[in-house]
């Protein structure tokens, strides 16, 4: 969500971290998480714009102040609800097991990352329109942009040498815009629909180089 790459990671590459994770006391992070599953289950049943922080504080048991203390406003939450669930996703892609996360060929770990950032999609995606229409250009200069290209970027490298791999990354990374996935589910598409569609396209390009490499990083 921040317009910075943030730490490098010196165990996968330099993969770019989403977020810039502060220490924080045990308590303060229970109560953080507890009004962001709030948050949560509250954006997905009414929509992010007809949730109030009286409600959200309602939801984890805490106070008003506690929210607007530590987010400010309903868009503040907002960010670091859809910052929170990229570095979960980020999390299982670094360290996880595979298909997502290290230990599978470079083509299946591909597609786990499709399918994941789907589901991921799908459920926040007006938090992603937001996020990524704040600006000109904005979806582009946002730190968790630069780490999905750089994990598919490797990937693709490692299967398949002879593709240019930072352009085949922008190409599989266009369909997963927050603005082309409402449009196509405003339209009747449904999630399975749009993971095969986007599986078959990956498959289609790397396949010829899947067994070059193991994937490992």
């Amino acid at each position: 969500m921040n317009d910075s790459t943030g730490p490098q990671s010196a165990s996968q590459r330099g993969l770019p971290v989403v977020g810039e994770p502060r220490p924080e006391r045990a308590d303060a992070r229970r109560n953080r998480l507890r009004v962001l599953e709030a948050a949560d289950r509250l954006f997905t049943e009414h929509g992010v714009k007809n949730v109030s922080l009286d409600a959200i504080a309602a939801e984890a048991g805490v106070g008003k102040g506690t929210v607007f203390r530590r987010f400010g406003d309903r868009a503040g939450l907002a960010v670091a609800l859809l910052d929170e669930r990229e570095q979960e996703l980020q999390a299982k892609i670094l360290t996880g097991p595979p298909p997502l996360g290290p230990g599978a060929p470079p083509l299946t770990r591909v597609l786990a990352f499709l399918d994941a950032y789907l589901d991921l999609l799908d459920r926040h995606v007006e938090l992603f329109m937001d996020s990524e229409n704040a600006s000109d250009g904005a979806r582009y200069r946002i730190g968790s942009y630069h780490l999905w290209h750089r994990h598919l970027s490797h990937l693709i490298e490692t299967a398949h040498p002879t593709l240019d791999a930072d352009y085949t990354a922008h190409v599989l990374l266009a369909p997963l815009a927050a603005d082309l996935h409402n449009a196509l589910r405003t339209q009747g598409f449904t999630l399975d629909r749009m993971k095969s569609g986007l599986r078959e396209v990956a498959t289609s390009v790397l396949r010829v180089g899947e067994a070059v490499g193991d994937g490992n990083e």
